[in-house]
């Protein structure tokens, strides 16, 4: 089975740090919000390619050192082997949908909170 719904309206209605809405064989589909401030952490993805969309606020992109604004309907890709940062330099909450190559998370993964995300991920690659 496939996915199909409006993204749009799945990303913006989305309260959660991080929600996944599909798993594939070969991608998966997450939603985010970040707060005011807020990051995801500097991570690296050795084989894991990384594709943004921002819907609402603006980021700061840090990847291998270079910094980019990204703005709403604007995209970001982050290459498997870079490291990498997004950092929510809005006023508001900031909204975007990332698809992972091949997938990242495990099926159904839902974190509240950053703070849930950083604990399920050290519990999950340590």
């Amino acid at each position: 089975m496939g996915y199909i719904d409006n993204i749009e309206e799945k990303t913006l209605e989305n309260s959660n740090f991080r929600k996944v809405l599909f798993t594939g064989s070969h991608m998966q589909l997450v939603v985010m919000s970040l707060k005011a401030g807020e990051d995801i952490g500097e991570e690296v993805h050795d084989t894991v390619d990384q594709f943004f969309r921002v819907e609402e606020g603006e980021a700061k992109f840090v990847i291998d050192g270079e910094e980019n604004i990204v703005k709403e309907d604007m995209v970001a890709i982050v290459p498997a082997g870079s490291k990498h940062n997004v950092i929510n330099v809005g006023d508001g909450d900031l909204k975007l949908y990332t698809i992972y190559a091949p997938a990242n998370h495990p099926e159904g993964t839902v974190h509240a909170t950053r703070e849930d995300a950083m604990k399920a991920e050290e519990e999950h690659h340590h």
